[in-house]
């Protein structure tokens, strides 16, 4: 497998990287955080379907959009680790002293229609895994 990374700094970029990733033949996408991609993201999953690259995303709002797939950090229960963090904070802690912490619950989402108009099997294994399953 070779890994080829396409930049798309702002919405105008987004044409020209799937431009790109065809001339490449690209077999698949990753999509990587970010505001600019997530504001796109009906954008991306639609120029995903239309160059028929199966793709996987950081948030849910994708898969809601039509996407394949997508792999991210449990957005609700971020907000509940932070609403203990405001807590802390109301109750005399110093911000300074809260500890950095990283995303520790992670959701896994697959659309099987998507994977059916892509002609991709999901292997059981993988939707055994899956927190929500689209059908």
């Amino acid at each position: 497998m070779r890994v080829q990374f396409v930049e798309a700094k702002g919405p105008a970029d987004i044409d020209r990287a799937f431009a790109d990733m065809t001339r490449a033949r690209a077999g698949a996408l990753t999509v990587l955080t970010g505001a600019m991609f997530f504001t796109e993201r009906r954008r991306l999953v639609d120029l995903a379907a239309k160059n028929r690259l199966p793709a996987v995303y950081p948030w849910r709002e994708a898969v809601d959009a039509g996407g394949l797939m997508a792999y991210g950090a449990d957005i609700p229960d971020l907000f509940r680790r932070a609403a203990t963090h405001v807590d802390r904070i109301l109750k005399g802690t110093k911000p300074a002293d809260l500890p950095v912490e990283q995303p520790t619950k992670f959701e896994l989402l697959i659309n099987l229609k998507v994977a059916k108009a892509l002609g991709l099997t999901i292997p059981q294994s993988v939707l055994a895994r899956a927190d929500q399953v689209i059908e």
